[in-house]
This record gives C-alpha cells, sequence and structure tokens, in this order.
C-alpha cells in the first residue's frame, strides 16, 4: 500500500537528532525519499542508517543552514540528481542560553538569530525557488516553537526567533499560495529529545514543573511532532497554508 509521500523527494534540516531524526524516519515510512542535512555529520549518518535499516531511502549531506551558499547549492543538487523538491521540513535550530535579557550576551543572541530564523529564511528561499520551477509547486514546513506564539522569561533571542519563523512562514504562505507552494510551521511545546534535556539540566524538579503546565500532563515524543510534519508535506493537507500550529498538548491554549 503507498504511503502518504510515495516517491516524493524530501529536504529535512537538522535531521540528525530528535524531532529531525524522529521526522525523517517516518517520511522515509511514508514512502518519500529523504535527503539529511546538519553539521552532526555522526549522527546524520547514523539517522540515514537507522533510514536504511527500516526499509527505507536517504541520503546526508553536510550543510550549515547559515551558508547561504552551500544552502542554494544543496537545492540546486538535490534538483539535478532527483529531478525536483516536493517538499522542505526546516527543523535546524539552538536553544541558546537562558538569561534575562539585560545578562543576554550579543554573541548568543547573534548565534540563535542566525540559526533559528536567517537559517529558515535561507533555506526557504532556495526551495521556493526550486518549487516555482515545477509545476505542482511543493510544500515547506518549519519549526517553530510553541515559544513562537508566546512569551518565555530567560529565552530572549529564542522567543524572538521562532516568533520571526511564524511571521515569515505566514509571508511566504501569502506570497505563493498561487504558485501551488504551501508554508506552514509547527510549534512544539515539551518534546521529549536532548534539546529538553540540556534546557532542564537534567534537573527533575524543573522537568516536574514544565509537565504540570501542561494540561495532557506529559511531555511529547518527537515522533508525534514528525506525524503532524509529515501530514503537512502530504497531500492530505493541501488547503492548509499560513498555519502555526501548536503540538503541545494544549500549553498554548490556557
Amino acid at each position: 500500500m503507498p504511503g502518504m509521500l510515495d516517491a516524493k523527494i524530501i529536504l529535512v534540516t537538522g535531521g540528525s537528532t530528535g524531532i529531525g531524526r524522529a521526522s525523517a524516519l517516518i517520511l522515509a515510512r511514508e514512502g518519500a525519499h529523504v535527503v539529511i542535512a546538519d553539521v552532526q555529520d555522526e549522527e546524520g549518518e547514523r539517522t540515514v542508517g537507522l533510514v536504511r535499516e527500516a526499509g527505507g531511502r536517504a541520503e546526508y549531506h553536510h550543510v550549515d543552514v547559515t551558508d547561504e551558499a552551500r544552502v542554494t547549492a544543496l537545492v540546486g543538487d538535490i534538483a539535478a540528481r532527483h529531478g525536483r523538491l516536493d517538499g522542505a521540513f526546516n527543523n535546524a535550530g539552538i536553544e541558546g542560553p537562558s538569561a534575562k535579557i539585560s545578562d543576554y550576551g550579543i554573541e548568543h543572541w547573534h548565534r540563535v538569530i542566525a540559526v533559528n530564523l536567517t537559517g529558515v529564511f535561507v533555506c526557504m528561499k532556495a526551495e521556493i525557488e526550486q518549487m516555482k520551477k515545477q509545476h505542482d509547486g511543493g510544500s515547506i514546513v518549519s519549526t517553530a516553537s510553541a515559544a513562537g506564539l508566546i512569551g518565555i522569561p530567560g529565552a530572549a533571542a529564542y522567543n524572538a526567533a521562532k516568533h520571526g519563523v511564524v511571521g515569515l512562514t505566514k509571508t511566504a504562505a501569502l506570497e505563493y499560495a498561487g504558485r501551488n507552494i504551501r508554508v506552514n510551521a509547527v510549534c512544539p511545546g515539551f518534546i521529549d529529545t536532548p534539546m529538553l534535556g540540556r534546557v532542564t539540566d537534567a534537573s527533575v524538579k524543573i522537568r516536574d514543573s514544565l509537565i504540570a503546565a501542561v494540561p495532557m500532563k506529559r511531555v511529547a515524543q518527537a515522533s508525534e511532532i514528525g506525524d503532524t510534519v509529515t501530514w503537512l508535506l502530504s497531500a492530505r493537507s493541501t488547503y492548509v497554508t499560513g498555519v502555526a500550529l501548536p503540538v503541545d498538548g494544549g500549553w498554548v491554549a490556557q
């Protein structure tokens, strides 16, 4: 039985671990050929191995999403070798330090904005340019965050970047709706990933307080975000564009 993304070519940035890895596995399971881009080479190759072990198709490329020339070259290479780019999941991101604004170092600000917002813009720009050449357009999903919908003290750059991803998503969706290019964002809440472990610093007390704030009283598995991303990239969501979709157990609904 064909999958939702049978024979589609899908790019996943930040596909080495966490949400990116889980999404790559699900996308491949649904029939996509997954192109993983990241800077964590060992983990990226491991993701490819996991996809292939499960019977899927994947390849890995070392790409820094803040490097526009490298991103553009990657998308061009995908189009040259596979003939098209059907979808993209712009997921690469970093959390940055936890500090109040008056204590937040400018170097950390620039780095978080560069990866989490400028990186999404750079990828989206190259992806759209390729999809404009395709009669059937394509679908783009970017990782924003619940922190792109509400404020979280101590995460100035992360909040600003993720709010920016939401705005960028809506702008791109409006600009290219007539070209059959859909652009959406997922806004994860607390997800059981390495990033959450770093944020909570292995503190059971902090983790428990986060879970207590979620109406569903649990963190999500990365695969739950991957399932949502897969749906947004598939033909089952063809009338959905410009959406920043919370996947957060009801957290931002409060």
